[in-house]
């Protein structure tokens, strides 16, 4: 199986996707750990895949996004985008909308405690 169909195999059979450097128990980069911890914290189940662990799938990612950098988050097969548009959405709270709008679960007075603690 190539990359290609590998991601592609991993983003149609899995809710929610981070393929992020390192694991969501041991991220290895700032971003990818900001991303893992967001969703760690509120409560959402997503398969994370480790793009240090496979170069051809550290590639293939950004070749399939056509997006340069990781981590990149999938939700329901939709690309959502990286640590910048993840952190933009929690705190406006597009990203709780994406996850209702899709079906996923997700613990919504968490999202609220990250907004509350990332307010000016």
């Amino acid at each position: 199986m190539s990359a290609q169909d590998q991601i592609k195999d991993t983003v149609e059979k899995n809710d929610v996707v981070l393929f992020m450097k390192g694991t969501k128990m041991m991220p290895q980069c700032g971003f990818s750990s900001r991303v893992a911890g967001v969703l760690n914290y509120m409560g959402v189940e997503f398969a994370d895949v480790n793009v240090l662990a496979d170069a051809e799938v550290r590639q293939g990612i950004k070749d399939f996004s056509d997006w340069p950098t990781i981590p990149q988050l999938y939700v329901k097969g939709e690309f959502v985008g990286g640590c910048d548009i993840v952190t933009e959405m929690t705190l406006s709270g597009e990203l709780d909308a994406l996850f209702e709008a899709k079906g996923v679960t997700y613990d919504k007075a968490a999202a609220e405690k990250i907004r509350e603690a990332n307010a000016p």
